[in-house]
């Protein structure tokens, strides 16, 4: 019962990262670098502090935290920089969903980022700390449940392309208004990449929490110096854009920041939520075992899942065939199967 309790909890979380985009549509006369920064704002650094201060204990402040992550300077560091990388992730990532749409683009970026960032981040903390035996959680168990993931993510990925070599330039542009296949796909394999640097920078910080903080919320240090390390990237990118693109007038039109503040705030808490339930998921798990190890693929198995629902709804596959329909949930079905499986290996 604990095990399905921490399933559920997590699919709560991929549920809203998957619905995170939605209120962006809300968002009036802002220019794409100005709203993403301003929903950054909340995702990376507003809600992240909030669920950090949650780890704290009784008798404890956020200062004895501080104090914590200064005492390990090379933990600290290493989770902020992974979380930098994760960042450039997370600005192809928009872009993946601009070419290819939010079902398909979420889809591959999503599945690459859950192979590599599960598999990755054992292995590199050996590479820092070879004396914490990291690689031991890298059983064969886990390595069939990414196996089976990445499965499920190709035959979504099959389903993109019938798609895309089935419908007219107009029905695409109708459903994504810059739809471009093969452009998205290699934008979507590169943030794929990156953003599996966030697991990377989870798993560097795993011990960055105080004695006492119940485990429940024991990821949450971690996971504000991942994003932390993100919203630096990101900022500079959308600053750096906003010079560029002559857009810093965006902030100037009062008449729409209560508007775009409050859909943007509303982005950034849905998309935090993910490793909110995350945190919450993983506390059901037994420490160090497998569906613990495969807990950030299963969350990111569910984001894709509950991306493609979100993708029928606003009808980005619209007009395809049942050929294409039947792969499409032949590659849910396999994802589904994947949250599953360790409990069955």
């Amino acid at each position: 019962m604990g095990i399905l309790i921490g399933l559920l909890i997590i699919a709560i979380g991929a549920f809203c990262q998957s619905s995170s985009y939605v209120p962006i549509n809300k968002v009036k006369e802002w220019s794409w670098e100005s709203y993403w920064l301003v929903q950054g704002v909340f995702a990376w650094l507003v809600f992240p502090l909030i669920g950090s201060l949650l780890s704290v204990p009784a008798g404890s402040s956020f200062g004895d935290l501080l104090s914590l992550m200064n005492a390990a300077p090379k933990s600290t560091w290493l989770t902020i920089l992974f979380g930098a990388l994760w960042g450039v992730g997370g600005l192809t990532f928009g872009l993946s969903m601009r070419y290819l749409g939010v079902a398909l683009g979420q889809s591959i970026a999503l599945g690459t980022c859950a192979a590599l960032g599960t598999i990755l981040g054992p292995v590199l903390l050996n590479a820092f700390f070879p004396d914490m035996g990291a690689l031991q959680s890298l059983t064969a168990s886990v390595i069939i449940g990414v196996v089976v993931t990445l499965v499920g993510i190709a035959v979504i990925g099959v389903a993109g392309g019938m798609k895309a070599a089935s419908q007219p330039e107009e029905a695409k542009k109708q459903a994504v208004k810059d739809f471009n296949f093969p452009k998205g796909l290699a934008i979507a394999l590169l943030s794929g990449v990156m953003s599996g640097c966030f697991n990377i920078g989870l798993t560097f910080g795993a011990d960055l929490h105080l004695e006492g903080t119940t485990p429940l919320f024991a990821s949450l240090p971690a996971t504000m110096l991942v994003t932390f390390g993100g919203f630096l990237t990101n900022a500079a990118y959308c600053l750096y854009q906003n010079g560029k693109n002559k857009t810093w007038g965006d902030y100037a039109k009062g008449r729409v920041w209560g508007n775009n503040l409050i859909f943007c705030a509303l982005a950034g808490l849905l998309w935090y939520s993910q490793f909110f339930g995350l945190s919450l998921g993983r506390s059901f798990f037994e420490a160090g075992g497998t569906l613990d190890t495969l807990a950030f693929c299963i969350l990111m198995a569910l984001d894709v899942v509950f991306s493609n629902v979100w993708g029928i709804i606003l009808k980005e596959w619209k007009g395809c065939n049942r050929k294409t329909i039947a792969v499409l949930v032949c590659g849910l079905a396999i994802l589904i199967f994947s949250t599953f499986l360790p409990q069955l290996l």
